[in-house]
């Protein structure tokens, strides 16, 4: 399947949320149709490896999604732990933005 690139002007949203005692921040954007494009993270600890490890790990989530793979697959291969929750906070916002039935990759309906 080839990479399905993405228009200069998309929709995109920001989400704030706490993984492992620490506040991330992801931006995320959709194609025209609702799907799931790109995502963007960071973790505000400036020139850490940390913060090196989540843009990265973003980046190839965005290519991943843009070669057609959900983002709820993406999810269920990431590290989990005994209980199941992801070990990481790329697996972490791979969680919040697989249970939103909006954001799979899947086109939206014409009502949302």
């Amino acid at each position: 399947m080839p990479r399905e690139r993405l228009s200069n002007r998309r929709e995109s949203e920001n989400i704030t949320f706490w993984h492992a005692g620490r506040p991330y921040t992801a931006r995320v954007s959709f194609y025209p149709d609702g799907r799931l494009a790109e995502v963007f993270l960071d973790n505000g600890k400036v020139g850490s490896d940390a913060q090196v490890n989540c843009r990265d790990a973003a980046v190839s989530v965005s290519l991943l999604l843009q070669y057609g793979c959900p983002a709820a697959d993406l999810a269920k291969s990431l590290s989990r732990t005994d209980r199941g929750e992801a070990e990481s906070a790329i697996g972490a916002l791979l969680d919040l933005l697989a249970a939103e039935p909006a954001n799979t990759n899947q086109p939206r309906s014409a009502t949302g």
